[in-house]
């Protein structure tokens, strides 16, 4: 009687301490996991925070092919990518010098992209990265989406990472989740006013293309607080906001943490 009722107590709590996923395995998706506080994750071969009460997180690549490997303490798991498919975009209209810079700008965009790079690296025990996100610009359309590969007066660029939010300038923009603003710079090349905000965890968000910034690097800001507004600074043909998600340095699509279809 004590050996069955051993056994079921052993199965009940192997259950209770089962992983659990919320996201989808699908490229350029985030996916938000948990276990328990004590456990040891690792994904593919890099080893991941996991807060005190047991969340983590982690992200796909766009174009992955391969299956994900975790491992969870002893106990393996692969989960295969889904593919996706991707829509090709294209801009007229813009300035030579927005679509190819010039030479004399190629040290201050290299530049531009350290800081850039630097924000993304932060692995800090901030655990917002768990919590809801919410839409940072009201009554906006959205026109432009992750993967999109965008031809530039004919010419084949970069794939787009983010997501376009458009509205009329000075439009108020909020913090889709609570943060620590990690970069607040106001004439970037690219990305013209741009904030970007550690959740934790190597979890990101960057704003780009903004008129205002009413926030500073250091700042603790609030989900809902208002942070800046719309503008078309940087490489941009009109007002709106292009938001980014990153773990470290992996971009994935926003719409995988926010209530978009």
């Amino acid at each position: 009687m004590n050996k069955v009722l051993f056994i079921i107590f052993f199965l009940f709590s192997s259950q209770l301490n089962a992983i659990e996923f919320k996201g989808k395995f699908i490229q350029g998706h985030f996916i938000l996991g948990k276990t328990d506080p004590d456990t040891k994750i690792i994904i593919d071969k890099k080893k991941v925070k996991v807060s005190k009460d047991g969340y983590f997180a982690f992200g796909i690549e766009k174009d992955r092919k391969l299956d994900i490997v975790i491992t969870e303490g002893n106990k393996i798991i692969i989960k295969k990518i889904k593919k996706r498919k991707y829509i090709i975009q294209k801009i007229e209209g813009l300035p030579k010098k927005k679509v190819t810079p010039p030479e004399e700008f190629y040290a201050r965009i290299k530049r531009e992209n350290k800081l850039i790079g630097e924000a993304r690296k932060i692995e800090s025990n901030l655990s917002f990265f768990k919590e809801k996100f919410i839409i940072p610009v009201d009554d906006s359309i959205i026109t432009g989406v992750y993967g999109s590969q965008r031809i530039l007066n004919g010419i084949p660029k970069w794939p787009h990472y983010g997501l376009d939010f458009a509205q009329k300038k000075g439009t108020p923009i909020k913090a889709m989740n609570n943060g620590i603003i990690t970069l607040a710079e106001k004439d970037l090349f690219y990305t013209g006013t741009t904030l970007i905000f550690d959740h934790g965890h190597g979890i990101s968000t960057l704003y780009m293309h903004m008129d205002k910034i009413f926030v500073n690097k250091g700042d603790h800001v609030k989900k809902g607080d208002i942070v800046g507004t719309v503008g078309t600074s940087g490489r941009s043909t009109g007002p709106h906001l292009d938001i980014r998600l990153n773990w470290f340095g992996i971009r994935l699509d926003p719409k995988t943490i926010l209530d978009i279809k």
